[in-house]
């Protein structure tokens, strides 16, 4: 929770997430964690740290069918309000992540893809348990994890790539409680390579930026430019380059862009 937001009323779904924050004292440091070194622009800092502070615990009344809670209104009135059964981890995808594909193409005959996982937050040891042996599975490594617990009331995000359909490769990942807003021209970005082949390294870049932006300009070193635009859905008409919206990330939009042959990555940056 950042210290300088604004306090609200909390609603039901809320109080759930001031049970994972009340025992949380300590600052979280958070930023990326990439596999390569993360390239940045715009106004962002290169760390920034977030308060954490000790949120009032809130009973949450379960049931199979729910609770039926009492409250007071005007004389001669009495109000029932039904309190919603919490959501399950299937429901909270502790177990199983949301997938977005960013772009696709094809490299050498063979496919290429980037997609992103966001896995939901444990609220207990035995969720954490369950989620750290299911990422182990898929071959994703959580950011500042040292033992399962380590996840509670955090949700985890990888970049990854793929190659003939292998397991995804992350290359931009990180472990928070809050994932970072971005805004205006705040970008961060990683380049990398679509497969193995060494030949391939600094045309695939991969990067965050603000819900807002409507254009992001990657610049190759040899002088040519690629143009990422917010797209919805795959066609064959597709050069690899674009902004997306990613499933269980409220807080930036993701984008891909592709260097042609010959060149490789120099630089990023929101031009709309």
């Amino acid at each position: 929770m950042s210290t300088d937001r604004k306090n609200h009323d909390m609603t039901q779904a809320e109080a759930d997430i001031a049970l994972l924050l009340a025992d949380a004292t300590d600052a979280v440091e958070i930023g990326t964690a990439p596999v390569q070194a993360v390239l940045r622009g715009g106004r962002r800092r290169r760390t920034r740290r977030w308060a954490v502070a000790t949120a009032t615990a809130v009973a949450v009344l379960g049931g199979s069918a729910g609770v039926t809670v009492a409250f007071a209104g005007l004389p001669g009135e009495h109000r029932t309000q039904v309190a919603a059964k919490p959501a399950s981890p299937e429901a909270r995808h502790v177990y199983e992540p949301q997938r977005t594909t960013l772009s696709r193409g094809t490299y050498q005959g063979r496919e290429w893809s980037v997609s992103v996982q966001v896995w939901g937050a444990p609220r207990n040891e035995t969720e954490a348990d369950r989620q750290f042996d299911a990422m182990d599975v898929l071959g994703m490594k959580p950011a500042d994890v040292r033992v399962p617990a380590d996840l509670i009331g955090k949700i985890s995000y990888f970049a990854t790539r793929g190659w003939e359909g292998e397991h995804g490769q992350q290359v931009m990942f990180n472990t928070v409680r809050t994932p970072e807003t971005y805004a205006g021209t705040d970008l961060e970005a990683i380049a990398t390579r679509f497969s193995s082949d060494p030949a391939s390294s600094g045309r695939l870049v991969i990067g965050i930026v603000a819900k807002t932006a409507q254009e992001v300009t990657c610049h190759w070193k040899d002088g040519r430019t690629g143009v990422a635009h917010p797209l919805v859905g795959f066609s064959a008409h597709d050069d690899g380059n674009a902004i997306r919206a990613v499933d269980g990330f409220p807080t930036a939009n993701w984008f891909v862009c592709v260097a042609p042959q010959g060149t490789v990555y120099q630089s990023a940056e929101v031009t709309k």
